[in-house]
């Protein structure tokens, strides 16, 4: 199976995602966040192809984990790239200064 990496700037989204999810909501809601998001790794590993690419940037997959939030990526042979998470409420040319 693939091996994931997971960019500098998808780490530091991912922890701001989590923290505000604790902060703002619950525990439970930002458990419920990670266990959707390890099914969506899990998946994407598997699967790499399963998911629709993206029309912001050529080479590039988007999977929605959930209504709020999507995971950019790209692969090869060996492993997974997870270049980017993005809010899916935000205005869309924002995706393209993180790609």
């Amino acid at each position: 199976m693939r091996k994931v990496i997971i960019s500098k700037r998808a780490s530091n989204k991912l922890a701001k995602l989590l923290e505000y999810l604790e902060k703002e909501w619950s525990l439970k809601v930002k458990n419920d966040f990670i266990e959707k998001l390890d099914k969506a790794v899990t998946q994407i590993r598997k699967y790499p192809k399963s998911a629709e690419e993206s029309k912001a940037k050529s080479g590039l997959r988007k999977y929605v984990v959930t209504n709020q939030t999507t995971v950019f990526y790209r692969f090869d042979s060996k492993s997974v790239k997870i270049v980017t998470l993005f809010d899916n409420r935000m205005d869309p040319e924002k995706l393209k200064n993180e790609l």
